[in-house]
C-alpha cells in the first residue's frame, strides 16, 4: 500500500514538475516587464508645417514739411546790394531766412580771392545749400569781365562761330565759373533780334533765325553743362520781339501762339527736350496769352512751358525790374508768381528777401496761395540742388536730365 502510494505521489510530482515547466512565465516582482526600444525605422515624423510669413515692413513714418517760412525762403534768389565781404549784416540775415540762392553781380566783384571768400561766407551760414547764381553771358552782359577775360558779343558768335566752336567757348567760361564757386549761369539768351545791337536783347542775341539761334544757345548750354555749372535759357516765350527795355517800363507784343511756335519759342523747345534745368520768363505780355500781364506772372505763361513738357525750376526775371515793380511791389510780385507757376523768385535787391518770404507765408496762411503750389516750388528748388525735397516738402518733382548730367560730371 505504501509503496503504491509512493509512486502514486511520484508519478502527481513528475505530471505537476512538467506542467510547470511546459507553461508561460508569469512575471513576479522580481521580474521587470520588458519594454520596447524605438528604432529609426520606427520613429514618427511630424506632419510638415509652413514656415511662419516674415513680419510686413514698417510703415514710413508720416512727412513732416518745413515750416513755411523755411520752405517760402527756398524759392528766394536774391541780390546783394554793395555787398562785398562775408561780414555784413546782409549776409547774416540771407543766412538766417535760409534763401534759396542769392545773384552775384559786377558791383560784389573785386578779384577772384575776394568772390572765392564771399561765397564762402555766404555758404558757411546756411542749413541746406545754396544756390550761387551770376549773368555770364558772351558780350556785354559780363560778371567777371576783369577775371575771365571779353569775348564777343552773342550776335558776333552765332554769326562766325559753328555750335562746336561756341560750346567750346562756354565750356571755359563755365570752367571759370566754377573756379569761382558758382553754381548757375543765368546766361543763356535764346531770344531773336535782328534790331539795334544796343537793344534790350540787340546783340544779346545769336540771331533773328529761329535755326541759327537755336543751334548756337544749345550749344552754349552744353558747354556750361560740360563744366559742372548749370545753364538758365532765357527769356521765355521771347523777348525778342519786344524794343522796350523792361527794366523801365511793361511792353505787350502781338502774336499768334502758332506764329510764337515756329519762331521764338523753338530755341525754347529744343532745350526743353534736352533737359535743360532752369527757364527764366521774361517781363513782357503776349497777345498770344494774357497781354496785361508780364510772362512772368501769367498762370498761362507757365502752362504753356509745361505743356512743352519742362520739368525743372521756372525762374522769374528780376522782380525789381520796372515791367513788374512800377505796379506790383515785391511782396504782391512774389505772391503773384508763385501763385502762376513760378518756382523761383529772382530779385536783385536782397534787401525785400524778408518782406518777400514774409508775404508769401501769409498768402498760405489766409488761401490766397496753395500751400501745394509753394511746395511744389520748393522742391524743384531742392531737386535743382541736389537735395532729397522730403528735408521740406512732402513732393518729389522730376529732375531735368541736365540736372542729373551735371551732379554726374561733378561727382
Amino acid at each position: 500500500m505504501r509503496t503504491g502510494l509512493y509512486f502514486l505521489l511520484a508519478a502527481l510530482g513528475l505530471l505537476g514538475l512538467a506542467a510547470y515547466v511546459l507553461s508561460p512565465a508569469v512575471p513576479t516582482r522580481a521580474d521587470p516587464v520588458p519594454v520596447a526600444i524605438p528604432t529609426p525605422e520606427m520613429a514618427v515624423t511630424p506632419a510638415a508645417t509652413a514656415p511662419a510669413p516674415p513680419p510686413p515692413p514698417p510703415s514710413p513714418p508720416p512727412c513732416v514739411p518745413g515750416s513755411l517760412e523755411e520752405r517760402a525762403a527756398q524759392t528766394l534768389v536774391v541780390g546783394l546790394p554793395g555787398i562785398v565781404a562775408g561780414n555784413e549784416p546782409l549776409v547774416q540775415e540771407l543766412a538766417e531766412l535760409g534763401v534759396g540762392g542769392v545773384l552775384v553781380k559786377r558791383a560784389n566783384v573785386k578779384d577772384a580771392e575776394q568772390v572765392r571768400g564771399l561765397i564762402g561766407s555766404l555758404r558757411a551760414g546756411t542749413r541746406l545749400p545754396l544756390l550761387v547764381t551770376t549773368d555770364e553771358e558772351p558780350g556785354r552782359v559780363s560778371t567777371f569781365r576783369d577775371i575771365l577775360g571779353r569775348t564777343s558779343s552773342a550776335r558776333t558768335l552765332g554769326a562766325t562761330e559753328t555750335p562746336d566752336a561756341i560750346q567750346a567757348l562756354a565750356r571755359q567760361v563755365g570752367q571759370g565759373l566754377s573756379s569761382l564757386d558758382v553754381d548757375v549761369d543765368l546766361g543763356t539768351v535764346a531770344d531773336l533780334d535782328a534790331g539795334d545791337a544796343n537793344g534790350i536783347i540787340g546783340d544779346r542775341s545769336y540771331s533773328s533765325d529761329p535755326t541759327v539761334a537755336t543751334a548756337a544757345a544749345a550749344a552754349f548750354s552744353q558747354g556750361l553743362l560740360e563744366s559742372g555749372i548749370l545753364p538758365t535759357v532765357k527769356h521765355f516765350p521771347g523777348h525778342g520781339r519786344s524794343a522796350v527795355d523792361s527794366h523801365v517800363r511793361f511792353s505787350a507784343v502781338d502774336a499768334s501762339l502758332e506764329e510764337l511756335q515756329v519762331t521764338d519759342l523753338a530755341p525754347f523747345a529744343e532745350q526743353i527736350d534736352a533737359g535743360v534745368p532752369i527757364v527764366m520768363l521774361a517781363h513782357v505780355g503776349y497777345s498770344a496769352l494774357d497781354p496785361s500781364l508780364p510772362a512772368s506772372l501769367d498762370p498761362r505763361a507757365y502752362q504753356l512751358l509745361r505743356e512743352m513738357g519742362f520739368q525743372g525750376v521756372a525762374m522769374t526775371d528780376s522782380l525789381g525790374m520796372g515791367a513788374v515793380n512800377l505796379t506790383y511791389p515785391y511782396p504782391v510780385a512774389a505772391v503773384n508768381a508763385i501763385a502762376a507757376g513760378a518756382d523761383a523768385l529772382l530779385a536783385t535787391d536782397g534787401t525785400q528777401a524778408r518782406a518777400m518770404r514774409d508775404a508769401l507765408v501769409a498768402a498760405v496762411a489766409d488761401g490766397r496761395l496753395p500751400e501745394a503750389r509753394l511746395d511744389e516750388a520748393a522742391a524743384r528748388m531742392l531737386v535743382l540742388k541736389g537735395v532729397d525735397p522730403a528735408v521740406l516738402t512732402c513732393t518729389t518733382p522730376a529732375a531735368p536730365a541736365m540736372v542729373a548730367a551735371t551732379y554726374a560730371l561733378v561727382d
